[in-house]
């Protein structure tokens, strides 16, 4: 692959990353915090329907796709090396579910690394079989994905809702033991999403892998014409439907965030892919910043949770309850804030370092019990959530 395409790569992921934190930061600011997750989506107020709109689950899907990707190119990488597969591709699942298990524990109850981890697995065994079996595994798994969520629709829409603890005060006066502890007693009920995140996960890894090889990246005719079928199919047709889901009310929720945003993604994808080909000259400082974002996509995607979190939560400064009253302007100048703040950091950080400070550590970890050096010449893609 070449430098070129790295570093597109590299702009998706920072663009995702950054697409992450516009979905995320609707529940930080809310004071019922992710406990009223579902009692916010039932608020009329059109403006920030609409804001919500932009980001939810679009991001989190182009997230999935380019973590696709990475296990292609990581399977690329052993398949040159002759080293067997997916051999210590599963110590890496592993260190990934502990990562993410601690990030839900200590910062974040809708996590996706997790989710993210268990997917791989599966994958990793997926990857290297035929076209064929491929297909079948994408056909049966995302049929059946389809089906439940049309099924659950069907319940949430027949009847209300229950929109849940809107009187809790955990996250506006509770203490950082406290809501640790609530994560711990309510692991069942924030770790259901996995149940979503895995068949989703399955069929958007291999969707991304095909899509590297069918060349979506490559500067050629081919990869072209992918890229254009991408954006009609993501931008001209599921987007407007995404839109009108949007605004159906909360029992459309999950088709608006797991069934349509899948398929923007592909759009968004193939667009930004589009518009990288054609840039010239260097990159601006937006650019710039949004691809350092992709190579340290770990480190920014919990450095953003923690911030928000000190941010808006009772143990910190406590603007989701202080500023509640000038939602939902105040809400984007947070997410520009934290986005400026950690684009601006892991600039500086590059300079110094190959590596996010959170990347050096999850590679020390894969590699030590190899007996292989920090040096070594593979290098360790960590790709991340939501």
């Amino acid at each position: 692959m070449t430098s070129r395409r790295i570093e597109v790569l590299d702009l998706l992921r920072g663009i995702a990353i950054v697409g992450t934190l516009g979905t995320n930061i609707w529940i930080f600011t809310d004071p019922g915090g992710p406990a009223d997750v579902i009692g916010a989506l039932g608020r009329p107020e059109t403006v920030e329907t609409l804001l919500r709109f932009l980001t939810n689950g679009k991001f989190l899907a182009l997230l999935t796709l380019l973590f696709g990707v990475g296990l292609e190119l990581q399977y690329r990488s052993a398949a040159r090396r002759g080293v067997p597969w997916p051999g210590w591709y599963l110590w890496r699942a592993g260190l990934l579910f502990v990562e993410g298990l601690i990030h839900y524990l200590l910062i974040f109850e809708f996590d996706v690394l997790m989710g993210y981890a268990l997917t791989s697995i599966i994958v990793a065994y997926l990857i290297g079989r035929s076209d064929r079996v491929v297909k079948v595994w994408m056909i049966t798994v995302g049929t059946v994905f389809t089906a439940l969520i049309a099924l659950l629709t069907v319940g949430t829409t027949s009847e209300s809702l229950d929109t849940g603890p809107e009187s809790s005060t955990l996250f506006t006066d509770g203490t950082y033991p406290q809501q640790v502890a609530a994560r711990i007693e309510m692991i069942g009920l924030y770790r259901i999403e996995i149940v979503l995140i895995v068949p989703m996960g399955i069929v958007l890894f291999l969707l991304g892998s095909r899509l590297m090889r069918a060349g979506v990246f490559e500067d050629s005719e081919r990869g072209a014409t992918l890229r254009r079928r991408l954006m009609v199919a993501g931008l001209a047709v599921a987007l407007p439907l995404n839109l009108v889901t949007a605004f159906a009310g909360p029992g459309w929720f999950l088709v608006d965030r797991y069934l349509l945003p899948p398929l923007v993604a592909l759009g968004l994808l193939g667009l930004v892919a589009t518009l990288a080909r054609r840039a010239t000259g260097a990159p601006g400082v937006l650019r710039r910043g949004l691809n350092n974002v992709g190579r340290t996509a770990l480190s920014s995607y919990i450095f953003q949770n923690l911030v928000a979190s000190a941010l808006c939560y009772g143990w910190g400064l406590g603007l989701a309850a202080s500023l509640d009253d000038l939602r939902p302007w105040w809400v984007l100048a947070a997410w520009a804030g934290i986005c400026a703040l950690f684009m601006t950091l892991s600039t500086l950080w590059l300079r110094r370092f190959e590596r996010g400070p959170v990347e050096t550590l999850w590679q020390w970890a894969y590699l030590a019990p190899q007996g292989r050096s920090k040096n070594s010449d593979e290098r360790v893609e960590v790709s991340t959530k939501r």
